[in-house]
C-alpha cells in the first residue's frame, strides 16, 4: 500500500483501474443506464497523464459484446482496456489441457469456442443467471463428483451486484453451493485474485503502490486491490451499503459518493 493516504496519494500514482458495473453503469433492461457524471469521469481520466485500464468480473457477455454495449452507452473505452475473467480462464484451461463443463450465460459461450468440452475433467461457474436451475447446477455437481480430484473454477466470487430493477445473486452464491457438495475449493479467476490483478498492473507496466482500484465492491474490488499492494477506493454507488463502511476485515482507502467525485479529488491532488 502507498504510504500517503487518500486522496494525497494521487500525486505517486502512475495508474488507475476501474471497476465497471456499478461504477461506471448499472446493469438492466437493454443497455443498463450509465451512473450520472461516470462518462465525463472517464474522459478526463484519459486527458489526464494517468494509464486507464477497466477490470470486471462480468461473464454474461463476451468482452467484443460487452464493451459495445458501454460504448452504445456514451463510454470512451476499447476492448484492449478491458480485463475480464472469460480470456483469463480460457488461457488457464489451454495451458492445462483441461476440458471444461461450463455453467456459464449463453452470451459467454462464444469465449470458449475451440475448447474441447467432451468427457469433461473440471467445472467452470460465471454469472449464469436464470441459467442457474436446479437442472443444470445438479449437471455441474454430477460432474464435479464424479471425478477422483473435483476441479472448480469460477469467474468471480461476489455476492450480488445491482441492476436497474434492484439487486440480483452473483456467482459466488453459486460457488460456495458446489463447494459445500462436492468438498472442494474453487479457484478464483477474475477479481479479487492476485493474479488478476497482477495481469492489468503488468500490462501498465507499473508496481503495485503506483497504481488505484476504484470499485463499488469492498471486499472484491477494494480488498482484492489492497491485498496486492494498491490503494482502494468505494464508491457509494452500484452495490455498496452504508453497513460496508462498518465492515470488520476491509477499509477503503477512501470512500466517496460516486466516480465522478473520486476522479475530481484525484486530478485536483495531481494539479490537473
Amino acid at each position: 500500500m502507498a504510504a500517503a493516504g487518500w486522496p494525497v496519494c494521487a500525486q505517486s500514482l502512475k495508474g488507475v483501474i476501474l471497476d465497471m458495473c456499478g461504477v461506471l453503469y448499472d446493469s438492466g433492461d437493454g443497455d443498463g443506464v450509465a451512473i450520472p457524471g461516470s462518462i465525463e469521469a472517464v474522459q478526463r481520466l484519459k486527458r489526464s497523464d494517468l494509464q486507464l485500464r477497466f477490470c470486471t468480473n462480468e461473464t454474461q457477455a463476451s468482452r467484443d459484446r460487452f464493451v459495445a454495449k458501454l460504448q452504445r452507452l456514451g463510454f470512451d473505452i476499447s476492448v484492449k482496456e478491458v480485463f475480464s475473467p472469460a480470456p483469463a480462464a480460457v488461457s488457464v484451461l489451454k495451458e492445462r489441457g483441461l476440458r471444461p463443463h461450463l455453467l456459464v450465460y449463453d452470451g459467454l459461450l462464444p469465449e470458449f469456442e475451440g475448447l474441447d468440452q467432451k468427457n469433461p475433467n473440471c467445472v467452470v461457474i460465471g454469472d449464469a443467471a436464470e441459467k442457474f436451475s436446479y437442472e443444470n447446477l445438479n449437471d455441474a455437481f454430477r460432474v464435479l463428483i464424479g471425478l477422483d480430484k473435483p476441479l472448480l473454477f469460477s469467474l468471480g466470487q461476489g455476492r450480488y451486484y445491482k441492476e436497474t430493477d434492484g439487486l440480483k445473486l452473483d456467482v459466488g452464491v453459486y460457488m460456495k453451493a458446489l463447494e459445500y457438495a462436492c468438498d472442494v475449493k474453487a479457484q478464483v479467476i477474475g477479481k479479487p485474485s492476485p493474479t488478476f490483478f497482477q495481469s492489468v498492473l503488468n500490462d501498465m507496466g507499473i508496481q503495485p503502490h503506483e497504481a488505484l482500484m476504484i470499485g463499488d465492491d469492498l471486499v472484491n474490488d477494494v480488498g482484492g486491490a489492497q491485498s496486492c499492494g494498491m490503494m482502494g477506493v468505494q464508491v457509494r454507488t452500484g452495490k455498496y451499503r452504508a453497513s460496508d463502511e462498518r465492515h470488520s476485515s476491509v477499509r477503503a482507502d477512501g470512500t466517496e459518493d460516486n466516480l465522478s467525485r473520486a476522479v475530481d479529488l484525484l486530478l485536483h491532488h495531481r494539479g490537473q
